[in-house]
């Protein structure tokens, strides 16, 4: 249980690589520890773990202590008496250094199995966070479609006093109030998103499905990328779980080595002797004490043979499955850095998009005051305007969510 005390100070520092926004991220840190915490895969793998490590405390048991008694039908007769009944007691005794080597391989299954609560806690993180930023930009998103409403309103009003002076027609009026119920709908819509994404997040934290999440206000991207060692990626705990299996196997082959030795027995058995009657002599009636000493000899030891075989195949198992598994995580390494710097470019380029929007925005507004106004390009605009920004948003989360594919893969 000392591995999993320190395994949560390396949680908080894979914490602090995890999110690194300026000035908001507490609260983010403060939700993945309560996570840590209270989320009950976390504690099923601990709980597991712990019964791995109390198997330690199994393996020092020798085998059972063999009782027996008997009680002579038909008394043989002796030269001291006749032999009434007979206790037995056996101990089997494993071969010298069978039990440490034993307690080895019990401790290397616990600490391949100590990797899974490594995994799962990594997992967990990554999992928050990706619900986190789903949620911001479910929220972001909200705030836009309000802001945009807001704009159609006053679109509409402009439109209500060009008609009245004959600038404008009843159309231009209708087709505002029509774009109006769309950003309507696509709010409403993103608002039960919401709700839904809020159960999934505070299910990962086990608590109550309706309780609120404070997500940032606004959220950016960074001007310059943290570095990635690539390195770590071999430090990875998917990884050292293969390392761990291995050395258990290793362990396994020492273990069945021993157990081919031969076991020794050591016991007593004692003979209740009776008095002969009417004679008178030293060792008349005398009861018969045998210690005995016995070997079990694993002649016929295929079975060991077969055993050290299947090791070796499954230390080479474990290789193929290590470097299969390297090579995953190489890939999803890289896909996540090309992804991450594709949002970049997505989010710089939505930027410029959205200033070109207002300027156009701008000089049909102009156009009003000149009385050419044409309410149709406005709604073009208005349309364009709002698919950058939501496109610049959805750029934001990608590059978080990236961030937190590299985080889990690399610190």
């Amino acid at each position: 249980m000392k591995q999993i005390k320190s395994s949560i100070k390396v949680v908080f520092i894979l914490c602090s690589f995890f999110f690194y926004i300026e000035g908001n991220s507490q609260e983010l840190q403060t939700l993945i520890s309560d996570a840590l915490t209270n989320n009950p895969e976390i504690k099923k793998f601990e709980l597991q773990y712990g019964i791995a490590s109390e198997k330690v405390n199994e393996v020092h048991a020798l085998p059972n202590t063999e009782f027996g008694i008997g009680y002579f039908v038909s008394e043989p007769e002796t030269r001291t008496g006749a032999q009434r009944f007979k206790i037995s007691l056996k101990q089997m005794l494993p071969w010298f250094g069978s039990i440490p080597a034993r307690e080895k391989y019990v401790s290397s299954l616990a600490a391949a199995k100590y990797e899974d609560i490594t995994i799962a806690k990594r997992k967990l993180m990554a999992s928050v966070s990706k619900s986190y930023y789903s949620l911001y930009t479910n929220s972001a998103k909200q705030e836009i479609l309000s802001a945009n409403i807001k704009l159609l309103n006053t679109y509409e009003t402009v439109a209500l006093t060009s008609v009245a002076v004959g600038k404008a027609s009843v159309v231009d009026v209708l087709r505002l109030q029509m774009r109006q119920n769309e950003l309507e709908q696509l709010k409403q819509v993103l608002a039960q998103q919401y709700i839904t994404e809020q159960t999934a997040f505070n299910n990962l934290l086990n608590r109550d499905n309706a309780m609120a999440i404070n997500v940032l206000g606004e959220l950016t991207i960074p001007l310059e990328d943290f570095e990635i060692n690539s390195e770590n990626l071999r430090l990875h705990p998917e990884l050292l779980k293969y390392d761990k299996r291995y050395q258990s196997v290793e362990q396994s082959e020492v273990l069945n080595q021993k157990e081919s030795n031969p076991m020794v027995g050591l016991g007593l058995d004692y003979v209740n002797v009776a008095k002969r009657p009417n004679l008178n002599f030293s060792d008349n009636g005398k009861d018969i004490v045998m210690p005995m000493l016995s070997v079990s000899i694993p002649i016929f030891n295929n079975s060991y043979k077969s055993k050290t075989k299947q090791n070796q195949l499954e230390q080479e198992v474990l290789l193929a499955q290590k470097q299969e598994r390297l090579n995953l995580l190489k890939t999803n390494l890289d896909e996540a850095v090309n992804k991450r710097f594709s949002a970049r470019i997505r989010f710089e380029t939505q930027v410029k998009n959205i200033k070109q929007a207002k300027k156009a925005e701008e000089v049909l507004m102009k156009n009003y005051e000149t009385g050419t106004i044409d309410f149709k390009d406005v709604l073009d605009i208005q349309e364009l305007q709002l698919k950058f920004q939501m496109h610049q948003i959805e750029a934001v989360k990608n590059y978080y969510v990236q961030t937190t594919i590299m985080n889990y893969l690399t610190q």
